[in-house]
């Protein structure tokens, strides 16, 4: 099934979801994430479910969670040059409403090394209106091979809930596994495709319907007349 089918299919049984939980706290960050070799994009298992805590809106974001726990631990958190970033770029999609802003995101990036083999896993953090870093995904680990284009990765996201509308950055760091040393970094700053991306939870981005009854009993062409009348209003106003 297409991976955008099956988004939409899914999109209510979310919705639904969120709904029924009440337990949990309104602010909560909920998240579907799906990811993987690129080139296995599409042939993927279902995604599973994040939660994180309430979206942080002010502050530094200078650095991130993780990289800033390892500079408090004493260990160096610059970048390692035997790592970098070849390239990542968004694919930006389903917006329910039409107000140009979209709850899924689909991020594909290129890691490279000096190495042949490496093993890795990334961290996805979202800064929400220049506020600080959120992480949002944790990729498994994965293997990079030098500086091949044939090892890019995809982590394919749904934003269910706790993502006010607005604009967006994301900055994706690297880890090698051997250590969990933070060796590479790529955000805004290095390229266009990582900034000002506009987007809302699924929450947010539906459609509002009006539930119209109509009595049937006694006058039924009245009746037929008025939703015949009601449905060309709405093809006139559209």
């Amino acid at each position: 099934m297409n991976k955008r089918i099956f988004t939409t299919t899914i999109y209510l049984l979310l919705l639904l979801l969120v709904g029924s939980r009440g337990a949990l706290a309104e602010d909560t960050r909920i998240s579907v994430s799906s990811q993987g070799p690129a080139s296995e994009q599409g042939a993927t298992a279902p995604g599973t479910q994040d939660e994180y805590a309430a979206l942080s809106t002010g502050g530094d974001r200078e650095k991130s969670a993780r990289s800033a726990e390892q500079q408090k631990g004493g260990v160096s958190a610059a970048p390692n040059v035997d790592f970098w970033f070849y390239d990542a770029r968004v694919d930006l999609y389903a917006d329910v409403d039409n107000d140009g802003f979209f709850s899924g995101i689909d991020l594909t990036f290129d890691a490279d090394t000096i190495y042949a083999v490496a093993d890795v896993y990334a961290v996805v953090y979202l800064s929400y209106e220049y506020g600080p870093w959120n992480e949002y995904a944790v990729t498994e680990d994965f293997t990079i091979l030098g500086s091949s284009g044939t090892d890019e990765y995809f982590i394919e996201t749904d934003l269910v809930a706790g993502y006010p509308t607005g604009d967006y950055d994301i900055l994706i760091e690297l880890f090698d596994t051997f250590d969990n040393a933070f060796v590479a970094s790529i955000g805004p700053e290095d390229t266009s495709q990582l900034s000002l991306l506009p987007l809302e939870d699924m929450d947010r981005d539906a459609v509002e319907t009006t539930q119209i009854v109509v009595n049937s009993g006694g006058g039924g062409a009245f009746g037929w007349l008025l939703l015949l009348g009601l449905g060309l209003a709405a093809r006139l106003r559209g």
